[in-house]
């Protein structure tokens, strides 16, 4: 399984999100620090999730952070994440 498709099960299981977009940036990075010739090293996150009601912007990373912790700390070397609540993104 390659490390996209375990954010997506990971922030799955952790955030029940209404929706979710992975993308693997990686090839925008290449020659920078942290990147690998074989990729899956930079991805950029779109999260719809209930989960994220009440919390702030610094709050819902964290959830997302925690929920990759594994992820983060190995083989990913930069994630940017928007994160919504249903409501934010329109469809609640």
């Amino acid at each position: 399984m390659g490390v996209a498709e375990r954010i997506k099960d990971k922030l799955t299981a952790a955030l029940s999100p209404a929706r979710l977009e992975v993308v693997d940036e990686s090839h925008l990075h290449a020659g920078h620090a942290g990147a690998r010739p074989e990729g899956e090293t930079h991805f950029r996150v779109e999260i719809v999730a209930a989960a994220f009601a009440g919390q702030n912007r610094v709050a819902r990373q964290r959830l997302v952070n925690d929920a990759l912790a594994e992820e983060l700390a190995d083989r990913v070397h930069a994630l940017s994440m928007k994160t919504l609540t249903p409501e934010e993104d329109g469809a609640g």
